[in-house]
């Protein structure tokens, strides 16, 4: 029997996969979902969101990506950046695979013209190209940077024909900074924040709910103390609540205590911040 089964959930209500399913509305998610959907909307060319470590970046992405699929006036696509030795070609050309570009070819001065022609037929059918890269700290250098100046540069008269949503770590920024050029094109800029207390505590009841919950199972001081020792970063809130759940099921214990979280701080090395 797995712990999710011993508390009657219908999954795990703590993954830190990405998971839109268990998305939750807090302040500083919301408002940054919003700049997402404004940047888009109003074709703003570059926007760039920062968020530390674990603040939920990836399934903001991900629900930002569900959000504008589900309005027919975009063409949106997700590229997430696994490592930072790709290639502006390399980037030239997923992005022209993801704008529906067949067969895009191999040179940048090559595929360009494609892309183009690409974003013309896009703005013509009346719709908005939307380009979301998330884990955008691993792209470090000038070439690339240089290659989003250019995909900015496609625009007809009072229009731009591309939105380019740049989703990374703090580093994000020193690595924009070392084209001038580029950091002067950013129409939209914001930086996603912790959650406070009172949004942990309801963070960790959404996911509970989700999950298929029918009752309380962590008590009002565990749900405190896992706020205080996650500092209200959403990854460390699941790993401490995972991890608490499991230690409650190996005891047999139907609630998680303030104790189970302490034993699990502990087992950590984390303090309360």
């Amino acid at each position: 029997m797995s712990y999710e089964q011993f508390f009657g959930l219908s999954r795990q209500p703590f993954s830190n996969a990405p998971d839109s399913r268990f998305y939750f509305q807090s302040g500083p998610h919301n408002d940054a979902l919003e700049r997402i959907m404004h940047a888009a909307l109003t074709m703003k060319g570059l926007a760039v969101m920062i968020g530390d470590i674990g603040t939920g970046k990836t399934t903001l992405a991900r629900k930002a990506l569900e959000k504008l699929e589900d309005d027919s006036q975009y063409v949106v696509s997700l590229l997430v950046v696994v490592h930072s030795e790709i290639t502006a070609s390399w980037l030239l050309k997923r992005l022209a695979l993801q704008l529906g570009i067949e067969n895009p070819p191999d040179k940048k001065e090559d595929i360009l013209p494609k892309i183009y022609e690409r974003l013309l037929e896009i703005n013509d059918s009346s719709k908005k190209a939307v380009m979301i890269i998330d884990e955008a700290n691993m792209l470090k250098t000038r070439e690339i940077f240089e290659e989003f100046r250019g995909l900015l540069n496609l625009e007809i008269p009072e229009k731009k024909l591309l939105t380019i949503v740049l989703i990374g770590m703090p580093e994000l920024e020193t690595n924009i900074a070392i084209d001038p050029p580029l950091q002067q094109r950013i129409a939209v800029k914001f930086t996603l924040k912790n959650l406070e207390k009172g949004a942990s505590i309801e963070y960790i009841r959404h996911r509970l709910k989700v999950a298929g919950a029918g009752k309380e199972i962590f008590t009002e001081e565990a749900l405190e103390a896992v706020a205080e020792y996650s500092r209200g970063v959403p990854r460390l809130i699941n790993t401490f609540c995972d991890n608490a759940m499991l230690e409650a099921y190996l005891m047999k214990k139907d609630t998680v205590e303030r104790q189970v979280v302490d034993n699990v701080a502990r087992d950590f090395r984390i303090e309360k911040g």
